[in-house]
């Protein structure tokens, strides 16, 4: 989600890079009579094969380049080596554990290169994948497994023992693969090594395997912000569309991969999220590039996995580009390879961008994305060059967008509304769910549930989501806007605003405060510094200072937890 930050642009005319869009002399044109905004991108051909067709289309270019590399260990795989493990592992669950098209299988373990060959593996094995966080409890699980019925689920010795007691609560016998990472797996568990290195694997059951684009290839569970988490079913066509839409030009954030060049791009966003899965491993492997996998953030190793391997490629969450622009341990030298970084999912404000852009290289992108789990993710884009950073750029190719009010009436440009998407990643539907899916999916067009408007030219600026406004005597209030102000206070690093209960104005903002360290600031200088920038309906009425802040994977502040808890 990005927020109507003030826009730094160089000009309103610009040719972008050699992408042929004039925008300032296309703008009418995105514009229908109805009030739909079309991609300034030409449409792409979606290519009518299965995600691991598509991954493999290409592989003889680069099948002796790494792959895969953990980042912490350094232990790697090429590309011909992946296609080797990752069909060995679904002859495996084929023979051994009888798993047959549209089973659902689940993994349950941090970033590594052996998540690539199991999550490539299922999808060869006919099967369905399903993510979960590795940190989550044992009820946490037991919701997902109930809900998605995996068939077998693959975890490491950190997370085993959860999914046992997960399984206990779900009243389910299911087949555990551990990936043994040194430490030994309990009794009962199938090693996933010896599924992978199996030197004579039954290749031939593969042959048995009928997977066709329509079919369901993902089952990711939505973040649940505003309600329960629900299974979002993504097909092959949706996910193989979306990796290609990321390769027209103007937001191709790579070079392409050669006998003398590969880029290389970190994974620290975990792969149990749509970001991390689709954008960066499953298409990044589609292009070639080599993928460099953190298990986990933790500035030493994070910092040390950019230097060392030079990653010209950083996809990145708003916490992650905090860390960048503030950390004392940030140095040039640790991105002085860097390219592109681009960042999703939440707002970035203008002074966290220019603290970044003062560390990278002149020419370096900064560029933000936006979509959702049940646009496989992406769905708009900022073109490379751009600095209107208060945007979340253009639809990419073969996608269209329209604001509308609450009676769903398109809106003209400039107009707040909330965003519909229509276009080929758009989500088949929710899993058992037709009540919510037909709530969401009208007629091809998805409601995001996130409040936008629509420039003239096309140009997206998401606001915050519709369900998170505050409603102050009749008054929206979008809790974003106030974190945007907060965050320009020099003793601010972090802020999350809510709507706290009131009997006369029926809920007022209340601001969270993370602050900066060895700095001393009051609540009531917080809620002066808002005043003076804010209309009064808008005014924090109260500030609770916090160590941290909670937030799911992608960086989205999870307004509801600190709702509960403080209000």
């Amino acid at each position: 989600m990005i927020m109507a930050l003030n826009a730094i642009t160089r000009t309103a005319q610009r040719i972008v890079g050699n992408s042929g869009i004039l925008l300032s002399s296309r703008s009418s044109s995105l514009w229908t009579s109805d009030n739909i905004v079309k991609s300034p991108h030409k449409d792409v051909v979606i290519p009518n094969r299965t995600v691991v067709e598509h991954v493999w289309e290409d592989i003889l270019k680069w099948a002796d380049k790494t792959a895969l590399v953990c980042g912490v260990t350094n232990r790697s795989i090429t590309y011909q080596q992946l296609y080797k493990y990752s069909r060995n592992f679904a002859a495996q669950l084929r023979t051994q554990l009888k798993i047959r098209d549209g089973d659902v299988v689940c993994i349950m373990m941090p970033n590594s290169p052996e998540y690539g060959v199991a999550m490539l593996g299922i999808l060869e094995a006919g099967a369905e994948v399903t993510t979960i966080n590795p940190i989550y409890t044992a009820h946490e699980v037991h919701r997902q497994l109930v809900l998605a019925n995996p068939n077998v689920v693959i975890g490491v010795p950190s997370t085993i023992k959860v999914l046992k007691e997960a399984l206990q609560l779900a009243q389910k016998d299911l087949p555990i693969i551990g990936l043994n990472d040194g430490t030994g797996l309990p009794s009962g568990v199938i090693s996933f090594q010896e599924f992978v290195i199996d030197s004579n694997p039954d290749l031939s059951v593969l042959k048995e395997v009928s997977k066709k684009p329509e079919d369901i290839a993902f089952l990711p569970y939505s973040s649940g912000t505003t309600g329960l988490p629900k299974g979002v079913e993504l097909t092959n066509r949706n996910v193989v569309a979306n990796c290609v839409q990321q390769e027209s030009d103007p937001i191709k954030f790579y070079n392409d991969t050669t006998s003398l060049n590969q880029d290389a791009t970190l994974a620290v966003l975990p792969f149990y999220h749509i970001y991390g899965l689709v954008i960066i491993l499953l298409h990044k492997l589609s292009a070639g590039l080599k993928v460099v996998t953190l298990p986990k953030f933790q500035p030493d190793s994070f910092l040390s996995t950019l230097k060392e391997h030079k990653i010209q490629l950083l996809c990145a969450a708003p916490p992650m580009v905090l860390f960048l622009g503030s950390h004392p341990d940030v140095k040039k030298e640790h991105l002085e390879s860097i390219k592109t970084i681009t960042s999703g999912a939440a707002p970035l404000p203008r002074n966290d961008v220019q603290r970044v852009l003062e560390k990278v290289q002149p020419d370096t992108n900064l560029l933000q994305i936006y979509g959702l789990t049940e646009t496989s993710p992406l769905a708009t884009a900022m073109l490379r060059g751009s600095t209107a950073y208060s945007t979340a750029g253009y639809a990419i190719a073969n996608t269209q967008l329209r604001v509308v009010d609450s009676d769903l009436r398109s809106l003209e440009p400039n107009q707040v509304g909330e965003l519909l998407i229509r276009g080929p990643q758009v989500m088949k539907g929710y899993r058992n769910n037709p009540e919510a899916t037909k709530a969401v999916i009208t007629e091809g067009w998805f409601r995001s549930g996130d409040l936008a408007s629509l420039g003239k030219d096309g140009v997206v600026t998401i606001v915050d989501r519709l369900k998170e406004l505050i409603k102050v005597k009749g008054y929206q209030v979008p809790p974003a806007e106030l974190e945007n102000i907060l965050k320009e206070h020099p003793a601010v690093l972090d802020a999350a605003v809510v709507g706290m209960p009131d009997k006369k104005a029926g809920e007022v903002p209340k601001a969270f405060i993370v602050k900066k360290d060895g700095v001393k600031v009051q609540p009531e200088d917080i809620i002066k510094f808002v005043a003076e920038r804010v209309a009064e309906f808008k005014r924090i009425k109260e500030v609770t200072f916090l160590d941290e802040l909670p937030k799911n994977p992608s960086g989205k502040i999870l307004r509801r937890v600190l709702k509960d808890k403080y209000c």
